[in-house]
C-alpha cells in the first residue's frame, strides 16, 4: 500500500500551460503518472502534448474525466483561490509547488478547507511520489527512488531527494514520499502523515526531516512516543543557524528561544527517534534501525 494515493489516482494538473506547469507536466508523464487532465482559465479544448485535454475550470475536469487529485502550479498571487477551487470540486488531494503565496491568503484558503475531505500536501513544497504505484506529483525527481517500505516525510525539499537517494544507494526502496513544505500555514503535517505511516501495512520505517522554527518536530515527538511502533530517524535542518537570523523558509523563524534545533532533537530522541547527526548519514540512520 501507499498513502494520499495509490495506482487508481487520477491526476490533474492546474496550471499546466504555464512554463513550470508544463515542465513538470513531462517529468510527471515520464514517472508514469495517470495523467488525465489539465486546467487553465480560457484555454479549455485544447490538448496538452496532444494527449491530455485542458479544461477552464476543475469542475469541468473532474466531471469529464474523474480525476480525483491536482497539482498546482500557478502563481503565487492565485495559488490560494486554486486550493479553493480544488477543494470546492471534491478533489481527495490537492499538491500546492507553488511558493510566496501570502500568509493571509493561505489563512483563507486553510479555513475554506475545514470541514472537506479535501487533503492539502504544501504550499511550497515537492509534493508526493509514490515508487510502488508509478505515481509523482510534484517535481521530486523520479529517477532517484526506488518501490519500497521506507516512508519519507520532509519539510525540505532538496533534502527530501537527499535522503531518497541516500535510501536508494542502501537497497533500500521507498513506499511514499511527501514533502510537506515549510511554510508557516500549510496542510497535511508531520502528525497525520505518521499516522498514516503507521496504519500502513506496507511501510517498514520513516525518515522524518524537519528544521528549526515553529514546534511541528515537537508535536510529531509526542505523537510518536504515543502512537508509533515502527523505527523512525530524523534529521533537523539548521542546527548551525547563526542564533537570531532567520534562515531557509518562511516558517524556519525562531522566536522566544523556541523552535530550536536543540529542542527539536532532544524531544525526538526521548521518543526514541533516532537523530542523524549530518544530512549525509540519514539513510544509514534509518538503516540501523531495520
Amino acid at each position: 500500500m501507499t498513502i494520499l494515493v495509490d495506482k487508481s489516482t487520477r491526476v490533474l494538473v492546474q496550471g499546466i500551460t504555464g512554463g513550470a506547469g508544463a515542465f513538470h507536466t513531462k517529468q510527471m508523464m515520464d514517472a508514469g503518472t495517470n495523467l488525465v487532465a489539465g486546467v487553465t482559465p480560457g484555454k479549455g479544448g485544447m490538448k496538452f502534448e496532444d494527449r491530455i485535454p485542458v479544461f477552464d475550470t476543475v469542475a469541468q475536469a473532474r466531471e469529464k474525466t474523474g480525476a480525483n487529485a491536482s497539482v498546482i502550479f500557478v502563481p503565487a498571487p492565485f495559488a490560494a483561490d486554486s486550493i479553493m477551487e480544488a477543494a470546492a470540486a471534491d478533489l481527495d488531494v490537492v499538491v500546492c509547488i507553488t511558493e510566496g503565496i501570502p500568509t493571509l491568503d493561505m489563512i483563507r484558503a486553510r479555513a475554506f478547507l475545514a470541514g472537506k475531505r479535501t487533503r492539502l500536501v504544501g504550499p511550497n513544497c515537492p509534493g508526493i511520489i509514490a515508487p510502488p504505484v508509478s505515481q509523482k506529483l510534484g517535481i521530486t525527481p523520479h529517477r532517484v527512488t526506488k518501490p519500497g517500505d521506507i516512508g519519507v516525510i520532509s519539510r525540505s525539499g532538496t533534502l527530501t531527494y537527499e535522503a531518497i537517494g541516500q535510501l536508494t544507494a542502501l537497497g533500500l526502496g521507498q513506499s511514499t514520499c511527501v514533502g510537506i513544505g515549510g511554510d508557516p500555514v500549510g496542510g497535511v503535517d508531520f502528525v497525520d502523515l505518521l499516522g498514516m505511516f503507521e496504519r500502513d501495512p506496507d511501510t517498514r520505517g520513516v525518515i522524518m526531516i524537519g528544521e528549526i522554527g515553529g514546534a511541528a518536530e515537537e508535536a510529531a515527538a509526542a505523537f510518536i512516543k504515543d502512537n508509533v511502533k515502527k523505527p523512525v530517524a530524523a534529521f533537523i535542518a539548521g542546527r548551525t543557524a547563526p542564533p537570531g537570523k532567520r534562515m531557509g523558509h518562511a516558517g524556519a523563524i525562531i522566536s522566544g528561544g523556541k523552535g530550536t534545533a536543540a529542542e527539536k532533537v532532544a524531544a525526538l530522541e526521548a521518543a526514541g527517534v533516532k537523530i542523524s547527526p549530518t544530512p549525509a548519514e540519514i539513510g544509514r540512520s534509518l538503516a540501523s534501525l531495520l
